[in-house]
């Protein structure tokens, strides 16, 4: 007579190891220890399966930054006033993550053809150089890029909605 742990609170059955184990499944509680060992050191030996992360930004890329960028349309500063560090600063860095996505994209960078161009003209003319002083000098190149690039993504809405 054998008496399972778990099978032990509801009664006590006489069978066969051949009918305990077939009587037994991994999802039953009524499974043998040592079924569940072999189990648990197979799952432990393969190989997890976690989610792929995807090669390529999402599509949504491009219009999450794009909103970042277009929340700073009514902003400005004037240069030289002391008030465009910030400014000038987040419009920069938006333009970067912008271009960065674009270029990303699943539809190319040949599709952001025009604000790609428009950007890479701007960054060539700001260097590296991120200083207050070198963007207020920079300030019509930094706002007019930002300007045309909003009003191409405006001719494009299947890029941002």
């Amino acid at each position: 007579m054998r008496c399972w742990a778990a099978a032990a609170l509801a009664s006590c059955t006489q069978d066969t190891p051949q009918d305990a184990a077939s009587a037994s499944s991994p999802a039953s509680p009524s499974a043998a220890p040592a079924d569940n060992a072999d189990d648990a050191d197979q799952a432990a030996s393969e190989p997890t399966e976690e989610p792929a992360l995807p090669a390529e930004p999402a599509p949504e890329a491009v219009r999450d930054a794009f909103a970042t960028l277009q929340a700073t349309l009514n902003d400005t500063c004037t240069p030289g006033a002391g008030d465009c560090a910030y400014f000038l600063g987040r419009v920069t860095q938006e333009l970067t993550e912008l271009d960065e996505a674009m270029r990303a994209d699943p539809k190319g960078p040949g599709h952001f053809k025009q604000p790609l161009a428009d950007m890479r003209t701007l960054f060539t003319k700001l260097g590296t150089d991120r200083s207050t002083p070198h963007l207020e000098k920079h300030f019509s190149a930094i706002v007019t890029t930002r300007d045309g690039i909003n009003t191409w993504m405006q001719d494009h809405p299947d890029d941002y909605r």
